[in-house]
Formats: C-alpha cells, structure tokens, sequence
C-alpha cells in the first residue's frame, strides 16, 4: 500500500512512520508538513534516522491522494474538514486522526467551538465496537481517552447494566501534543499530577456517544482527565454504577464473551499497569468488585499514542483493506 500522511510532523505522525517502517504491506510515499517544507523528517523524528530518507513536503490534498492508496490526516482540529473532502473526491482511502468526523455535526459543533464545513456520516475507529470498520473508505479515528474508557465499559454496557459511570483517567503528557506548554514545562509536571477540564473535557462527549449507543438507556456517565509524569499511557479507572448485584465468574464471562475474538484486548486478573502496554497496541483490562455495594471497579490501560490514536489507525487500515488487523502491530510492549 503506498501511503500519505498530511500532517507528519508531530507525535502523532512520527509514531505512524514508526510503526509502519516495521508493517509489510506499507510504503510511504508522502510526509506534509508547511513549516517544514524541505527538512528531513528524521531530523523531526530523530528516532527514525537510516529508517527513512524521506523530507517533508508542502503538497496539496489532491497531490497526495494521487501517489497514495491510503492518506492519514494527522492535522488539527478543525482542519482535516478542509482537506479531507478532496481527498475522498480523488477517491483514496482515508483514515482521519482529528476530532473532526468522530462526533454527529451537531454534536461536534456544540463541543469544538467550531462550524463543520463537511458534514457526513463516518464509522468510528474502534474495531473492537465497530467492525463495520472493515470494508470502509473513510474512518475517523478515536480519541486517546475515549478508546480506553470505552473500551473498559462495553461490555457492561451492551449487556445493559450500567446505571452511571464515572472515568478518571491518568495520562502520559505526551498525549499535550509535542509544542511545550506550561502543563508540559518539567519543573510543573515533574512529581506531580494535574487534573484538568475537571466536568468539560470534550472527549467526554465520544464517551457519551459510544456506551449509548451500545445502551441508549445510560444517561449519567461523567469523565475527569489528569496528566502525570509519564511520556506514555493512559490508565483509566472507571466506576461502573450497576442495576444488580453480580458476582466475579458472570463478569468475567460477559468481558470474555464480548472480546473473545478482538486480539488486541488482554483480560487480566489483577490491576493493569501502563509497563505493560508501552509502545504496544494492547488494551489490558482488569476489575473489581466492590462488596457489599453497587459499584464495579473497571481498570484499563492502552499507550495513548499506539492503541490511543496512531497503531489504532493502523489497525484500521489494516481491515479496510482486507489484511489480519495484527499486520505490523503484532509486538509487545518495551519493558522495563
């Protein structure tokens, strides 16, 4: 597959070209970035020197479709609606890494702040909810934390049995973008943890959108964001508010039941841990339940960057075009 990535220059970019440099069907034919038209990528990327001899370049939509089978678009919010109408026009698959396609048009503009200029409907990119991803043209790729919360509730959710749901999730402060800001500037992230965008992170609203549509009947889910001093990972605690009393056999079989056949979810007995997924794209899940109350304890943990959002879109590829979705994802994660 000859592949183009708008927008290469970030993490989010360089952790596509770092793991397709190890996938067999991929060639990358293309890398954009305006501000730096001309430089070699592995000089953004330092980590992919003698992998890719490749210089960023300043081409239009149109250009890229043209040398490519597939275009990622790794490009803020707000600006993938202005490439991506020329990219599908051109008829190249495309597999959207923004927020801009993830939500409903109305839904997207009430929580962006921003007047969608394309409004369509698109699969969302989780393939172990959606497996309609296979066969598809046009995918919008997940956020970091929707896909673990998601993922940790599902299954409780499609049986019908959450009555609430609270997320709080931890993440590795590479998931703040790779421009230094004053939450990422060391002397204010080293030993310490900063919640943030305490009841309004926008991520929240893929949340919402993902466990009704699994339940329509959940109406009280809420999410809390922290970040902590750690490049990668999220690990999400979720407390699952549920309608009867349960033990840990039936709630075991409900998750094995409905990620059986998904080979990047581990179940685990015990507490997840973010070692263990690093630079993998492995979702790891674990629970508890709480005695002599409602209340399920459900823990997972993914690296934001890999299951988060660039091996995800991997993973995605990797079905739209027919192949076993493991292709060139199928590697543990870098421990200790």
């Amino acid at each position: 597959m000859d592949i183009g990535i708008i927008g290469g220059s970030g993490y989010t970019g360089g952790e596509l070209l770092r793991l397709l440099a190890g996938h067999p069907e991929a060639n990358i034919v293309a890398v954009t970035s305006r501000s730096k038209k001309g430089q070699k990528v592995s000089d953004t990327h330092t980590h992919l020197r003698k992998i890719y001899e490749l210089d960023f370049e300043d081409l239009s939509a149109e250009e890229v479709a043209s040398l490519s089978d597939i275009v990622f678009t790794a490009v803020p919010h707000g600006t993938a609606m202005q490439v991506v109408p020329a990219l599908i026009g051109s008829g190249v698959k495309v597999i959207d890494l923004s927020a801009d396609y993830r939500l409903r048009t109305d839904v997207f503009e009430k929580t962006y702040k921003i007047k969608h200029t394309d409004p369509r409907k698109v699969v969302y990119g989780i393939p172990e909810l959606h497996p309609d991803v296979a066969g598809q043209s046009f995918i919008a790729n997940p956020g970091c934390y929707p896909t673990g919360a998601s993922l940790a509730a599902a299954p409780l959710a499609k049986a019908g049995l959450i009555e609430r749901a609270v997320f709080d999730s931890k993440s590795g402060i590479s998931g703040a973008g790779a421009e230094p800001t004053e939450v990422s500037h060391y002397p204010n992230m080293a030993e310490n943890i900063q919640a943030y965008k305490l009841t309004g992170h926008r991520h929240r609203a893929e949340i919402v959108q993902e466990l009704t549509r699994l339940d329509g009947n959940i109406s009280k889910i809420s999410f809390t964001p922290h970040v902590i001093p750690s490049v990668r990972g999220i690990l999400t605690t979720a407390h699952i508010f549920v309608k009867k009393d349960m033990g840990v056999e039936e709630v075991s079989s409900i998750y094995r039941n409905f990620y059986h056949d998904r080979p990047f979810i581990r179940l685990i007995k015990g507490i997840p841990v973010l070692g263990s997924v690093r630079g993998s794209n492995f979702c790891d899940i674990g629970f508890e339940i709480e005695k002599d109350s409602d209340r399920i304890v459900v823990v997972s943990a993914i690296d934001n960057l890999v299951k988060g959002a660039s091996g995800q879109a991997i993973q995605n590829m990797n079905l739209m075009f027919g192949l076993p979705e493991t292709t060139g994802l199928w590697m543990p994660a870098t421990a200790p």
